[in-house]
């Protein structure tokens, strides 16, 4: 090998994911196996459907699922930390708009014992008052934290501004949210969303016959209030007519910014060519805005631009921080490149240089069988088709600098975005 020669850069062809093993349990729970691992170790997510968009009141979905660690009938708290310790195990526990997660990590020699932990929670949670008021406590006190941050005013600002109080997005948590929490709020929770007519397990890792096996045998007989149908709440958005919100931080010794707007969903026909558009007006450090505002104007140390997406919406995106003195011209600058992208066309070298990344992104992100179990996990909460990833590669391939023009124009609207500042008021 000449190490003085650059390598010959190699396209991608072909972008082929393994696909996991599906089987259905007798009582109905879809279970994926994705086996690829080479390591004795394998990774089990459990899925409920039920999230925030499902909750009767703030911070319940959120509570219900981190309180499951917290004791069971069979485990106290201190039982389930120190045996998942000492079996050199891992549990990740989650909530998201529409989904709450239970994601355990184990050895494969001790799986039958971790596994036995985590369907007592599961089955048989207690939402102990005494731990369920410690875990407030300290959420409390990181909620405080939090509140003094210019990026988490804004950013609460923004999705009130778009979505209205009515909306799962615009119903901002206050601190008095927290202490509205109780054993029986969670239970109600859990009774209605936790069962296995509502269940979904991924497996990854070096998965073998008998640790399908177990899992079968744990979870094959029906569990919880399986009459209760899960119901796919639909909200309509409230947006403010105000172009620009300040949230007011006189300590603050940067501002921050952010300048967000409604957009498609990932199921839209254009979103997968919009994703080029983004990453190359935001999506990256070589990207429009972080080589004009960072690397050339030094507004800043970093700015993103790109699309969150909720059940109902997508939100694009525009964030940063910066000193107070630079706030309008940053904006400015913003609105610069944006009007680039409506009125020039990009040049193939650097559409060439955004495809590079992209595929280079997609290849590192789907080389493990973890990754493998969060790509199949994304596909199926998100309600696509096994072949979104093929389309996604063909998109990347084939978008052209007359359609990068035109999504441009079409999506990159100054008029719509909102713009959100946190921070110091100048005089």
């Amino acid at each position: 090998m000449n190490r003085t020669q650059q390598p010959e850069i190699q396209s991608l062809e072909n972008f082929n994911i393994l696909p996991p093993q599906r089987i259905t349990l007798s009582n109905g729970i879809s279970l994926s196996v994705i086996n690829a691992g080479e390591q004795e170790v394998v990774r089990m997510d459990i899925l409920f459907a039920g999230g925030r968009w499902q909750q009767t009141q703030k911070l319940q979905a959120l509570f219900t699922n981190r309180m499951l660690r917290e004791g069971s009938r069979k485990y106290t708290a201190a039982d389930i930390a120190e045996k998942l310790d000492y079996y050199g195990a891992w549990l990740e526990l989650s909530s998201s708009s529409e989904y709450s997660y239970i994601t355990l990590y184990s050895l494969n020699k001790y799986f039958s014992e971790t596994l036995e932990i985590v369907e007592s929670i599961i089955k048989e949670p207690t939402f102990p008052e005494k731990e369920l008021n410690t875990v407030l406590d300290a959420n409390i006190q990181q909620y405080l934290v939090n509140s003094s941050k210019v990026d988490f005013l804004a950013q609460r600002s923004l999705l009130k501004a778009l979505y209205g109080t009515e909306h799962p997005c615009g119903r901002l948590v206050v601190e008095e949210d927290y202490k509205c929490i109780t054993p029986d709020v969670l239970r109600e929770f859990y009774n209605q969303y936790y069962h296995s007519g509502n269940c979904t397990i991924f497996l990854s890792g070096k998965v073998t016959d008998d640790i399908i096996r177990r899992v079968e045998s744990v979870f094959d007989t029906s569990f919880g209030n399986t009459r209760i149908p899960f119901i796919k709440e639909e909200y309509t958005f409230s947006a403010t007519t105000e172009k620009r919100i300040f949230t007011e931080r006189n300590d603050a010794m940067q501002s921050a910014i952010k300048l967000g707007a409604t957009t498609i969903l990932r199921q839209h026909p254009d979103y997968l060519k919009l994703r080029v558009l983004m990453t190359l007006f935001g999506g990256y450090f070589g990207s429009r805005l972080m080589s004009n505002i960072r690397e050339d104007k030094g507004y800043t140390y970093g700015i993103s631009a790109g699309i969150m997406f909720y059940p109902d919406s997508g939100m694009m995106l525009i964030s940063t921080e910066t000193d107070n003195e630079y706030v309008e011209p940053l904006i400015r600058e913003v609105y610069h490149e944006m009007d680039k992208l409506q009125s020039e066309t990009v040049s193939e070298s650097e559409l060439s240089m955004v495809r590079n990344y992209m595929l280079g992104e997609m290849c590192r992100n789907y080389e493990s069988p973890f990754s493998l179990a969060d790509a199949w996990m994304f596909i199926y909460t998100s309600g696509l088709d096994d072949a979104y990833f093929a389309r996604s590669l063909q998109a990347v391939k084939e978008v052209t600098s007359n359609e990068i023009k035109e999504l441009a124009n079409r999506y990159l609207c100054k008029e719509t975005l909102k713009e959100v500042i946190a921070g110091k008021k100048l005089s």
